[in-house]
This record gives C-alpha cells, structure tokens and sequence, in this order.
C-alpha cells in the first residue's frame, strides 16, 4: 500500500527531528566526556568542589560524565515522547 504525500513529509520530518535531538545530545555528550574529562582537565582541576575539595577535572573525568550521561538518557526519553505526541506516532 503506498504512502500519501501527506503521510511521507510526516515521516520525513519526524526523522529529522529525531536526527536533530540525537546529535545535539551527543554533542553535549562529546563536549562533557571528552573535552571535559580529557581535553580541559587541566583547566578544571584548577577549581575545587566545595566540600570534598576533589579537582572539577578529575571530578568530570571520573563520574560527571556519567552522570550527565544518564541526564541525557532521561532527557533522550523526555523529548521522544513530546516528539511522539507532536507527530502523532505516540502510544497510548
């Protein structure tokens, strides 16, 4: 059975919703992992956490970037499922 015109842009454009929110997560994901755990240790070991006096760096390194990583799990979630509504493809 082939698709409407109509039905086809929908698809299209949920896709590159889905593409859009994907990659910007990611980026966050690469900027806190990689260039904060590895690239700009140095500079954020030169701030301590209050209270535990651990360098941000190693901090970041060691479990900031899991944490934000789970973040974005449940904003990952969040957002697919406004995407869902808005196109019309949610469950129920």
């Amino acid at each position: 059975m082939a698709r409407s015109t109509a039905e086809s842009r929908n698809a299209s454009a949920y896709w590159r919703a889905n593409v859009r929110l994907l990659l910007r997560l990611l980026c966050v994901w690469f900027l806190v992992s990689y260039g904060f755990g590895i690239l700009l240790v140095d500079v954020l070991n030169q701030v301590r956490i209050p209270g535990t006096g651990f360098p941000l760096g190693f901090w970041f390194a060691q479990q900031g970037s899991i944490y934000v990583f789970v973040a974005l799990i449940f904003v990952y979630v969040w957002r697919m499922n406004r995407l869902d509504a808005e196109f019309g493809v949610a469950e129920e």
